[in-house]
């Protein structure tokens, strides 16, 4: 039985007050709180063995490139990747964004003829198609739009189900035979669904297109088998994952990593160079890894990985689903009305909301007031807001260290929302 209340206890910042309320953060979505153990291994890291990683002989280099590399293990391990060396599947980035602007900066390059026949896979052209969908965070949707204007493909989209579900069972319709890249989110920031990727993948698959998974409100909440899945690529930040901010992980399959050509250019990812011809460039993911890496955040995240792991994330899965079904009450209040699943299946706690007549900024305050932290706006994610006829709303998300009190904190307190604004 795991003790949920030791593991909260585990978090410095939750042990304060915030206008004078104990503080209930429910923002995890947007960034997660840091345990104890994680903080420290940063500094312990800065206080110990600092230097560059994979660069130097001396002994300060050999135990920090060990830690780097440890780190990258742990992490492979907890997203089913692998984790060998010389095999290895997981390519340090700046975070999801930059993970998926790599992708997307790669597959123009490939468009240019750069990475020789090995990368023609990922090359695109006029009348080819890259499909997303209206649930997408803008770190997956502006990438690969971006992407088709650079090319001249077609940008395609999944329609989202009343509730905003994304419609993975119109995938043979929507991907073609002249579709190249696929990019969706396993979970959507907004409504907290879980997609249901298999049948999107398949057809990707059917037609020989590339499918890249936005992993960001995945890995940290649900179990994750990236092999088992069958996922091409996938983004995620280890911000989101109880780490650091500054760093994140892209995933691909060993094979697809070989044939991408590089997206990012400088030291530590060239084999050799010349004045008078191109240069070769390393064997990933050193390839995707230029100048200097965030070796304290890896680390960092390594321990936040291990430390996910001895949890167990089906035990992360059943904790948060007990909170996010006292969170779904919130739709039962007079003028509230949940953004996504009112049922808690196939969902993880996080719940977006409009408060009727009262704007979502003045909605968050009124919360903030009460010492209890949500996010409010579009969350990065406008299209799935104009899908529910809005511009912004109010979101609850959980984390770990959540607990069924925080949930009723939020709901007793959205009661007098609308009294307090005048609109009951």
């Amino acid at each position: 039985m795991v003790d949920f209340d030791a593991i909260r206890a585990q978090f410095p910042i939750l042990d304060q007050q915030v206008h004078g309320h104990p503080l209930v953060y429910l923002d995890s979505a947007a960034t997660s709180q840091k345990p104890q153990c994680v903080i420290d291994a940063e500094s312990e890291f800065y206080r110990t063995i600092n230097a560059g990683v994979h660069r130097g002989a001396h002994e300060l280099a050999a135990l920090s490139t060990e830690a780097f590399e440890g780190a990258r293990a742990k992490v492979a391990r907890l997203v089913g990747a692998n984790a060998e060396e010389g095999n290895e599947e997981i390519v340090v980035t700046g975070g999801a964004t930059a993970g998926l602007n790599l992708l997307a900066t790669a597959f123009g390059n490939a468009s240019l003829g750069r990475g020789g026949e090995a990368a023609r896979r990922f090359a695109l052209k006029p009348g080819d198609e890259i499909v997303v969908s209206k649930a997408e965070h803008h770190s997956v949707l502006l990438p690969f739009q971006e992407l088709a204007y650079r090319t001249g493909a077609t940008l395609k989209w999944f329609d989202l189900t009343e509730d905003g579900r994304i419609r993975s069972d119109t995938a043979d319709e929507v991907i073609t035979e002249r579709t190249k890249v696929v990019a969706v989110a396993h979970v959507a920031n907004v409504t907290g669904a879980i997609t249901d990727i298999a049948p999107i993948i398949r057809r990707a698959h059917e037609v020989g297109a590339v499918f890249v998974l936005d992993a960001c409100q995945s890995v940290p909440h649900l179990k994750i088998d990236f092999h088992a899945l069958d996922v091409d690529f996938a983004a995620w930040s280890a911000h989101k994952m109880y780490g650091p901010t500054g760093v994140g992980f892209l995933y691909g399959k060993r094979e697809l990593l070989e044939a991408l050509p590089p997206a990012n250019f400088g030291g530590s990812m060239v084999e050799l160079a010349w004045m008078d011809q191109p240069a070769q460039y390393m064997a990933p993911p050193a390839r995707f890894e230029a100048g200097t890496q965030p070796v304290a955040q890896v680390v960092a995240a390594g321990v936040a990985a291990d430390w996910l792991m001895k949890i167990g994330m089906e035990n992360v899965e059943a904790h948060e689903r007990t909170i996010a079904a006292e969170l779904l009450k919130l739709g039962d209040l007079d003028g509230f009305r949940i953004l996504g699943p009112r049922e808690n299946v196939d969902r993880i706690g996080t719940v977006a909301f409009d408060v009727a007549g009262v704007h979502p900024h003045d909605v968050g305050q009124y919360i903030d007031a009460q010492g209890i932290a949500i996010r409010v706006g579009h969350h990065c994610a406008q299209p799935v807001h104009r899908h529910f006829g809005l511009y912004a709303s109010n979101r609850a998300s959980t984390g770990v260290y959540n607990t069924v009190g925080d949930a009723r904190a939020l709901v007793e307190a959205a009661k007098g929302v609308r009294k307090f604004f005048g609109v009951a």
